[in-house]
């Protein structure tokens, strides 16, 4: 008879080493990847930034006062010029109207002229007197007919009020409405100008 010793079913449980800390200690003056950069490299960098920006920033300064002061002077030149060239159309004018002036007057003369011997003439008769006045007032609308002045067609035409002035109005059978019966004073245009309207009697029907 044998003597059964219980046997110990149970294994011991083989245990792990352990494995030792591999990780490397952590370095607390290292940057942070993801973070800020430290302080004394932003100094730094802000500091070149802005020496270089204030250089380029002077430059630009002195290129617009440089502009400014070509401008400027092309101003003044310019407005030398002008008040040089409205002074030179002005004496222009007044040279061209004092020439324009001296011309008529030398065109006036010989009319001037005919009034005298008219005025001198030793004779009684009207009709002498009325010849003479008729030659001199020939002259005289020749003179303005070279000078491009024509009279107003007045008498029997209808009431233009662009060319007419209407001093009176008169009833009449005999005559249509705003026609012009009577010249009291004749106008004359200047080529398409008007240098004095005609002074009229207008009939009213």
């Amino acid at each position: 008879m044998h003597d059964e010793h219980p046997t110990d079913q149970s294994e011991p449980t083989p245990q792990t080493p352990e494995q030792p800390d591999t990780a490397a200690p952590r370095d607390e003056t290292a940057p942070d990847p993801g973070g800020s950069p430290p302080p004394d490299a932003v100094s730094g960098s802000s500091s070149s930034d802005a020496e270089a920006g204030g250089g380029t920033v002077e430059e630009d300064l002195a290129e617009v006062r440089r502009q400014r002061d070509d401008h400027y002077q092309r101003l003044l030149r310019t407005t030398a010029e002008f008040d040089n060239y409205r002074k030179r159309t002005d004496r222009e004018r007044r040279d061209l109207a004092e020439y324009a002036a001296t011309d008529l007057l030398t065109d006036l003369l010989p009319v001037v002229d005919d009034l005298e011997r008219a005025l001198a003439a030793d004779t009684t008769d009207a009709d002498v007197y009325r010849r003479g006045i008729e030659i001199i007032r020939k002259q005289l609308l020749d003179l303005l007919e070279r000078r491009g002045v024509t009279p107003i067609e007045a008498l029997g035409a209808d009431f233009d009020p662009n060319v007419h002035q209407a001093v009176t109005q008169e009833a009449s059978d005999t005559h249509r409405d705003g026609e012009v019966i009577e010249e009291l004073r004749r106008g004359y245009t200047m080529r398409d100008r008007l240098l004095r309207a005609a002074m009229v009697k207008v009939a009213q029907a």
